[in-house]
């Protein structure tokens, strides 16, 4: 049976810790989630995504759907064989689609005709279609296929997409049908305080196992985002899960968490770790510079992932200038094990009642 419990409260913020019990085991919160969008997490292979401590991965519908299609993941025994992830799962709905791939969609007031990136064939999504394919591929968390818009944008088109998207979310909630599935609303309307409201009050009254909030990270900025996401996570009920769609960077979690969100999911650890770049408590580290040439040390100190307990940055340098595979599955196990040591902090400072007071050291850097 899944639910959600609020274990501890921050006396100081809006911050909580929780805990999300689904059919494939429970779930702390703060959590971050690895994105594996095709099946799989870059270059990384379950074993190893348990090693840096994850517990939820995310998988994308639109995706699945293209390749290998949803009846073959379906006869490979669901989306949780086909990752050999015998943990939580949550699935996207495609939704963000419509903004990433823009230039090939055409969106209705019905739904949203894709012409595939792979080879150019017209694919047909809309609220019922999003929510029965994710019922197929059997994930533990789904979500309401919704209309995520540029930045900016006038507030025509946006309260267009708010509208469709609470449409769409009424039409997921009547297309459900897998009862061992929560099923997830998400918030749209930009920066638009009065369009996140509306948009959140909305959902609200159709009672959903969980609510995220979506359309941030596309060019707002930090300050633009944080705000708006304190704005909208007091229209959300307290006894639900709140989830701050494809963000973001460590900065940006803390705030997030601040403001009393529950779970994050982006693209940086992996994406960041194949371009050389690694995360430390002091900033960014940039592998490829010279200046790493002979350097002896672990890409952080203190760090206890398998890149920094038995790598240098000299001979991680040296991987990524010769071409050598390894090189970008070290910084990406590192940059997850960092993520995941930060959400092991968070949720620590807020068992203690102290994250107030970290969170400010933490954003200071």
């Amino acid at each position: 049976m899944s639910k959600f419990e609020i274990l501890y409260r921050d006396s100081n913020s809006a911050a909580r810790h929780g805990l999300l019990t689904t059919g494939h085991g429970e779930v702390e919160t703060p959590v971050f989630m690895p994105i594996g969008t095709a099946g799989a997490v870059k270059g990384i292979t379950p074993q190893q995504l348990k090693e840096t401590g994850s517990v939820l991965i995310l998988a994308n519908t639109y995706h699945l759907l293209l390749r290998p299609g949803v009846d073959v993941v379906e006869k490979l025994g669901g989306v949780h064989k086909l990752m050999g992830w015998n943990k939580p799962i949550l699935t996207d709905s495609g939704g963000y689609q419509i903004f990433s791939l823009s230039p090939l969609t055409k969106v209705d007031d019905d739904g949203v005709e894709f012409a595939s990136h792979v080879d150019g064939a017209k694919i047909y999504l809309n609220a019922k279609i999003a929510t029965r394919m994710q019922n197929r591929l059997g994930a533990d968390i789904i979500m309401c296929f919704d209309q995520c818009t540029h930045f900016p944008c006038d507030d025509v088109q946006l309260k267009e997409a708010v509208e469709r998207t609470i449409r769409w979310a009424k039409r997921a909630k009547q297309a459900h049908a897998n009862d061992g599935q929560m099923l997830f609303a998400v918030v749209q309307g930009g920066i638009n305080p009065g369009l996140r409201t509306y948009c959140a009050s909305e959902l609200v009254k159709l009672d959903f196992d969980g609510y995220a909030i979506g359309g941030l990270s596309v060019g707002e900025g930090h300050d633009n985002m944080i705000k708006t996401v304190a704005h909208t996570a007091k229209f959300l009920p307290q006894d639900r899960p709140r989830y701050l769609m494809g963000v973001g960077t460590p900065a940006d979690i803390i705030a997030a968490v601040k403001a009393g969100v529950d779970m994050f999911d982006c693209v940086l650890p992996t994406r960041n770790g194949r371009n050389a770049c690694a995360f430390t408590e002091d900033g960014y580290l940039r592998l490829r510079n010279n200046a790493h040439i002979g350097d002896s040390r672990p890409i952080e100190a203190g760090c206890d992932c398998y890149c920094c307990t038995n790598f240098s940055r000299g001979t991680i340098r040296h991987f990524f200038n010769v071409g050598e595979m390894l090189g970008p599955i070290l910084v990406s196990l590192h940059n997850l094990r960092f993520y995941q040591r930060l959400m092991a902090k968070i949720r620590q400072a807020l068992k203690k009642d102290e994250f107030t007071d970290w969170a400010v050291e933490q954003l200071k850097k």
